[in-house]
């Protein structure tokens, strides 16, 4: 009885997770890139994919591997944003 009510949470846990995937793959999208500062808002939407990530890792009894993405992704994302800002292209 207790491995199906844990079942049935990690299960949830998973769909929540690919929901939030979806969306944010919906929110990447329907940005164009006329606007202006839309990397910026790209890496946001990307933050949604990452948490989803994170709790799909933590329902799959990975927490090693989802603390690692937790402390890393932020990193490479600023790393993304901070090429965009200093790079050699000119942009608007």
């Amino acid at each position: 009885m207790m491995w199906d009510l844990l079942t049935l949470i990690r299960s949830a846990i998973l769909i929540f997770a690919s929901i939030l995937v979806i969306l944010s793959a919906i929110g990447i999208i329907r940005f164009k890139d006329d606007r202006k500062k839309v990397l910026y808002a790209r890496i946001h939407i990307l933050g949604i994919a990452d948490v989803a990530c994170i709790l799909a890792l933590l329902a799959l009894y990975e927490p090693l591997l989802a603390v690692t993405y937790l402390i890393l992704v932020p990193f490479a994302s600023h790393a993304i944003a901070n090429a965009y800002n200093y790079g050699e292209e000119k942009h608007d």
